[in-house]
């Protein structure tokens, strides 16, 4: 029988464990054939390491969704160290993440992840501009 929401009290929305690593997965298999953000994501992983990648950032979903405390890292601080990862990359990659919610998962579920992916992205995207952009000039706010 699938988990609830009352299952696990603690849990932002209905989903299981397993509905996040697929999600995940096929997400990973789109971003490799993505023109624009396949060749980033390829500077720094190998064929072999998509599993792991892939284990680690549906670890990193399970802890946020179901707060399962299975992630241990700082994802900005490894976008930050990574110059090829840019500020415009982040709408590609949320508009990538919602087409794979809306074609894996139920409408409501969609949704839901999809604004927390988006406050999560809109995060990073910010983190990047705000640390990358010289000390001296006014800070920019898009």
């Amino acid at each position: 029988m699938p988990e609830t929401t009352l299952d696990n009290p603690l849990k932002r929305f209905d989903i299981t464990a397993s509905e996040i690593d697929r999600v995940v997965t096929v997400f990973y298999a789109h971003i490799r054939r993505h023109p624009d953000l396949g060749p980033v994501f390829g500077a720094h992983l190998e064929d072999a390491d998509w599993p792991e990648h892939e284990d680690k950032i549906a670890r990193f979903w399970r802890n946020a969704i179901l707060r399962e405390k299975s992630y241990n890292g700082n994802p900005m601080r490894v976008h930050l160290s990574r110059p090829d990862v840019k500020a415009e990359h982040f709408p590609l990659w949320l508009g990538l993440f919602h087409q794979v919610l809306k074609a894996e998962l139920p409408e409501p579920t969609a949704s839901s992840w999809g604004v927390l992916a988006d406050r999560i992205g809109e995060g990073f995207r910010a983190g990047i501009v705000s640390m990358r952009q010289p000390k001296d000039e006014p800070p920019k706010l898009f």
